[in-house]
């Protein structure tokens, strides 16, 4: 929506990230108290995935982006249809042993993520959701609420700061993004805590779908 207003491609991330730090926070409210539970990954999400982020925005301008647009949408694509023949996938939680290489996969996977959200953004958090409940065994609700926490506001936030350097961006027009990610991310939150997993797992798939097509539609577009 952003770059059809005509705003260039590094100031739009910027103003996507801004407005998912508002997001985050809006979805962070409702769920914060259950964070207690997984402060280790949490942990490892933030000292991981904001220098991975760092060092995705740095490569905003001299990296062709309609090809990160491809990937993106086509991992998005694929994250939808494995949810979708998996109908147990994310609606309980399942223990797990968790061993040393497990872990350092983990560590690889979040940073490789996180340099994919400095540059492109759109669809990875979904991808560190699916990552989070394919790693620990947890259920959709808090995978998503751990990834509101920790991509949302964090990795969000250091990327936009790093992006903005790079130019300033209408204010009017963040004001809009702030307010709406805001209520949007605290009635969402509202509503997963009242319908449970299966409504956000059926939402996940279908959001997995609509992001993974659009960026595909959109790399075509970049040679059209």
């Amino acid at each position: 929506a952003l770059l059809l207003f005509g705003i260039p491609y590094y100031q739009a991330l910027a103003l996507h990230k801004i407005a998912t730090v508002a997001l985050g926070i809006g979805g962070s409210l409702r769920n914060f108290r259950s964070y207690n539970s997984e402060l280790k990954i949490i942990l490892i999400l933030l000292l991981i995935g904001i220098p991975g982020v760092l060092v995705g925005s740095s490569l905003v301008m001299i990296i062709s982006n309609e090809y990160l647009y491809l990937i993106i949408g086509l991992i998005s694509i694929i994250l939808g249809f494995y949810s979708f023949t998996k109908p147990d996938l994310g609606l309980t939680k399942i223990k797990k042993n968790i061993d040393y290489f497990t872990w350092m996969r983990f560590i690889l996977f979040v940073f490789v993520i996180a340099i994919l959200n400095g540059s492109i953004s759109s669809g990875t958090g979904l991808l560190v959701t699916i990552l989070l409940i394919k790693t620990f065994g947890i259920d959709f609700l808090k995978a998503i609420s751990i990834t509101f926490f920790s991509v949302g506001i964090f990795w969000n936030a250091s990327g936009a700061i790093s992006l903005s350097r790079n130019g300033a961006f209408p204010f009017e027009i963040l004001l809009v993004l702030l307010l709406g990610s805001f209520l949007g991310g605290l009635v969402g939150a509202h509503l997963s805590n009242l319908k449970g997993n299966k409504i956000i797992k059926r939402f996940f798939t279908i959001l997995s779908f609509m992001v993974g097509i659009s960026l595909c539609f959109k790399f075509i577009g970049e040679f059209l």
